[in-house]
């Protein structure tokens, strides 16, 4: 049992590293090429311009600062948060800023966003149920949740978790002119009405799906583990 225990932390903080490095050199390799880079709209589709490499920067510090939230919370919350969970979310940061910003993977890789927001959906959603699932089984708590209310809180805190993420990319596109929300065309057209709305709508219904998925699992496993009265 210990030596799948130290296992699993050994290859918790080998994953977290090779993310963390990639994450770093990153942020070197945007910040020279803002200097650089042209200014304006690019006119081919992998060509990058100024504020391409600005969304990079951003990505990769971001990414840096997230990658502290599980150790964050397990020492202020006394949660131990699975280490598989761990390992999944930093894979989930290298996907989608290493590979998806600075490898282009979101041009190369048809529905590459697409995949990532359902990945990302069905991951809150089970992060969702183990932060319920603690306090609900922890001695030190008086609560006793039904597998219903438990899947519902795991469901609203994945929604809740995409809304700010999409609140992050209106935020961002606003103050340094980025493209997160997909707004704009390769070739610098601006989207409008219906157009302009399908990649925030697209993300919103993908991560409701795929966590209702999670949940639905989670709600009768959680039933099924239940003793009947």
């Amino acid at each position: 049992m210990n030596n799948k225990v130290s296992d699993k932390d050994k290859w918790k903080k080998i994953v977290g590293i090779m993310v963390f490095v990639s994450l770093l050199l990153s942020i070197v390799y945007a910040t020279v090429k803002i200097i650089y880079a042209p200014a304006g709209t690019s006119s081919e589709m992998y060509e990058k311009v100024r504020s391409d490499y600005v969304l990079m920067l951003l990505q990769c510090i971001l990414g840096i600062v997230v990658m502290a939230i599980p150790s964050i919370v397990e020492k202020k919350a006394s949660i131990d948060i699975p280490n598989n969970m761990e390992i999944m979310y930093f894979i989930f940061l290298y996907c989608a800023i290493y590979l998806g910003e600075v490898r282009n993977f979101y041009y190369l890789i048809p529905n590459w966003d697409t995949i990532l927001h359902a990945f990302s959906g069905a991951m809150l959603g089970a992060l969702g149920f183990s932060l319920v699932s603690f306090l609900n089984d922890s001695e030190h708590t008086h609560i006793d949740l039904s597998p219903f209310f438990v899947a519902l809180f795991a469901f609203c805190f994945a929604l809740a978790s995409g809304a700010v993420w999409e609140i992050y990319e209106f935020l961002a596109d606003e103050i340094l002119a980025t493209n997160m929300q997909k707004y704009m065309l390769a070739d610098g057209t601006i989207l409008v009405g219906h157009a302009a709305l399908m990649d925030t709508m697209e993300d919103f219904i993908v991560d409701s799906l795929s966590s209702l998925a999670v949940t639905i699992a989670g709600y009768y496993s959680i039933k099924n583990k239940k003793p009947q009265n």
